[in-house]
């Protein structure tokens, strides 16, 4: 009878390992949503930019979601035809990051949405944008 305890007591043990094992390979990706607003200086830009490329290359592919949305000055860091920015954009798009356009600020600078590359998605509002996915659990992060 002990031994037959201890069989079980030990599936179960090893049952809870495997458990274990299974809900840390299965979660979730981290989420953040970082926003562009700031100085028409595309250099600046390039760096936040730049800055998530570092982020997911150390950290590693699938650990990590990210969002960008762009509003007032910082429309301009999504343009396809912004050198400073465009292949990062593809770039980073094809690693999983997505970028947001807010259509207010597009309307203030008179852009159109084909002046954006493809990879960019379109939102009314990029504050409230940015809310909203805080409020769905995205941290705010600003490179």
């Amino acid at each position: 009878m002990k031994s037959l305890l201890k069989i079980f007591v030990q599936t179960f043990l090893l049952l809870g390992i495997c458990l274990s094992a299974s809900l840390a390979l299965a979660q979730e990706p981290a989420q953040f949503v970082v926003q562009l607003t700031r100085g028409a200086d595309n250099h600046g830009h390039r760096r936040a930019l730049l800055q998530i490329d570092k982020v997911l290359e150390d950290i590693g592919p699938g650990k990590l979601k990210i969002v960008v949305v762009a509003y007032e000055e910082g429309i301009h860091a999504l343009l396809a035809n912004n050198k400073q920015t465009s292949q990062l954009l593809t770039k980073l798009a094809n690693e999983g990051v997505v970028f947001k356009a807010c259509r207010i600020s597009m309307r203030a600078w008179n852009l159109k949405e084909k002046q954006f590359p493809l990879e960019v998605e379109f939102v009314p509002a990029g504050a409230p944008e940015m809310i909203r996915l805080q409020m769905a659990g995205y941290k705010y992060w600003q490179p």
